[in-house]
């Protein structure tokens, strides 16, 4: 045995150690925060991203970039969750939460350069991240629900530099009164769900004619061209069963001999039929919204009697109309009563592009709301429903927890300067770590002034002189005339939610990424192809080629 060595790994795989694989990981994830960093305020650029089929992406959310780029390198995919779980927490704040990762990286490698220990230098951020979140809280304000006007620009702050235009008060206004449609008040707390706000697009007339439905809007129309178009007064029957003859779950078969008998047959399953029209007559309804299917001779009766009715509703959508119009959902015919129909002013038919659509509006005190979504092009229809979905988002968060902060990089620098000044009250190493956090909560403003073409440094220092003059914690970067302004005067307002959720996510992707001091790749079983730079075939991390040193990362 003297002399031959001990084969531990199997062929093929490859082995990164030590502070080779510390740069190593940090270089992919700094690269991922590169990749979405000219998108970062209300000057940021937007990406086109195009997929193995060819469909294209148009946009500046962080988190859409992100799940879109094929990304091959493992550090670099964990910055790519960091951007999915702040926009699932908090909705907005994704590019923020990542270019703060890279950043974080960042200062800690030339703390690594100078023997300062990975651990020394985790302990130091999450310190630093604790006290950061309590002087957002020290320093946020209080937000009522009924306050309106700061709601709509908070959701304005949350469009910034997206591609709605002038289109953004308008927007804000939609969502603030979706919001506020759906908010419940919950254990003395309220409680604002947006998954009750039903989203439906179709491209065609411009963002303008984007509107709010105080119901439901369904991409169904009548089962029947001789049902009304039009029902006013309208109590709604939800069911959820299937208006036609069941079959039975096994193999059958029904043999019959006499005429007569052929004809009795017919007789019953008419009378089957019509008996479930008689039943949605008797509780009063004349509006039918099935989630299964309806018999054709069902329909011809329902028509007959003047009823509305829709089949095949998403499930989703039968618990949206519950919500909205009052009505409970109902399994058995033979249980259905007045006291369970929904009630809406009018129940309609309208033609959308080239789609009929059914519109249940009018719907007394709806905890349940649809957005319609128009534009130009299909392009421009998605990115605003992205934009609105990030609306939403920081409105209900506010709403829900109470508390903004002032944006434009203002609650950014009053972090970095305060920080540096608790850095100095802290013993040993960590100190150190603490002022390489204060250093990268700088990035945030400079990234403003870098996207909106101005003089970073200048831009700094006169936000710290701002701050440092005690003006206030609300003083940020005004990225129209590049000066010094009080966010809150300007309404560039966000939630509080949103900064804390980017600056926790932040440190905890830093961190583990800088306690990584092996990296063992397994051998691939089969080549991958990868876009910008591409993986290896064989077993090992994929290369460091590509966008600014991530292998395997590529628009494609």
């Amino acid at each position: 045995m003297q002399g031959q060595p001990i084969i531990i790994l199997r062929e093929g795989t490859a082995r990164d150690r030590g502070k080779g694989a510390q740069f190593n990981n940090i270089a992919a994830a700094r690269a991922v925060a590169d990749a979405v960093r000219s998108t970062l305020g209300p000057r940021g650029m937007d990406k086109m991203l195009v997929d193995s089929l060819g469909d294209v992406t148009i946009t500046n959310d962080g988190v859409t970039i992100l799940k879109e780029i094929d990304v091959e390198h493992p550090a670099a995919k964990m910055i790519v969750e960091v951007a999915k779980t702040q926009d699932q927490e908090a909705g907005d704040g994704t590019t923020t939460a990542v270019i703060l990762a890279g950043e974080l990286l960042k200062e800690a490698e030339s703390l690594l350069e100078a023997n300062v220990h990975p651990t020394t230098i985790a302990h130091g951020y999450h310190l630093a991240a604790e006290k950061a979140v309590q002087i957002l809280r020290e320093i946020a304000f209080r937000v009522k629900p009924e306050e309106t006007a700061i709601l709509r620009q908070i959701a304005q702050t949350a469009m910034g530099g997206r591609s709605v235009g002038d289109e953004r008060g308008y927007l804000a206004d939609l969502a603030v009164r979706a919001v506020m449609a759906v908010t419940d008040v919950v254990a003395g707390g309220r409680q604002a769900d947006i998954d009750h706000v039903k989203v439906e697009k179709k491209h065609g007339g411009t963002i303008h004619d984007t509107h709010l439905v105080d119901g439901l809007v369904l991409d169904k129309e009548r089962v029947h061209p001789r049902m009304p178009m039009r029902i006013e007064d309208a109590k709604i029957a939800l069911i959820n069963r299937a208006l036609e003859v069941k079959k039975t779950e096994v193999s059958e078969e029904i043999r019959i001999r006499d005429p007569q008998m052929l004809s009795k047959f017919l007789q019953e399953e008419e009378r089957t039929l019509k008996g479930y029209v008689e039943a949605v007559q008797k509780a009063g309804a004349n509006v039918v919204v099935c989630q299964k299917g309806i018999d054709d001779l069902t329909q011809h009766y329902l028509a007959k009697a003047g009823i509305y009715a829709i089949r095949r509703a998403k499930e989703s959508d039968m618990e949206a109309l519950s919500r909205a119009a009052g009505g409970r959902v109902v399994t058995a015919l033979e249980d259905l009563s007045p006291k369970d129909l929904g009630h809406a002013k009018v129940v309609e038919q309208r033609k959308v592009g080239d789609d009929d659509m059914t519109f249940i509006t009018g719907c007394k005190n709806p905890k349940a709301v649809s957005i319609l979504i128009r534009g130009g092009t299909e392009h421009v229809v998605e990115e605003v429903e992205r934009i609105l979905h990030d609306a939403l988002r920081v409105v209900a968060s506010v709403v829900e927890d109470g508390n903004a902060l002032a944006g434009g990089g203002s609650a950014d620098l009053e972090l970095s300067l305060r920080l540096r000044d608790y850095a100095s009250s802290q013993g040993g190493r960590e100190q150190l770590a603490i002022e390489a956090f204060s250093k990268a909560l700088e990035i945030v403003p400079w990234t403003l002034a870098e996207n909106a073409g101005l003089n970073m440094i200048d831009v700094l220092i006169d936000l710290k002189a701002a701050h440092e003059g005690r003006k206030g914690p609300r003083v940020g970067i005004d990225v129209y005339s590049g000066k010094p302004q009080d966010m809150r005067k300007l309404g560039v307002i966000e939630p509080l939610r949103v900064k804390t959720q980017a600056i926790e996510s932040a440190t905890e992707a830093a961190t583990m990424i800088l306690r990584i001091d092996d990296v063992i790749a397994a051998r691939r079983t089969e080549a991958k192809g990868g876009g910008g730079g591409g993986g290896h075939e064989h077993g090992g991390m994929p290369g460091m080629g590509g966008m600014g040193g991530m292998g395997g990362m590529g628009f494609g």
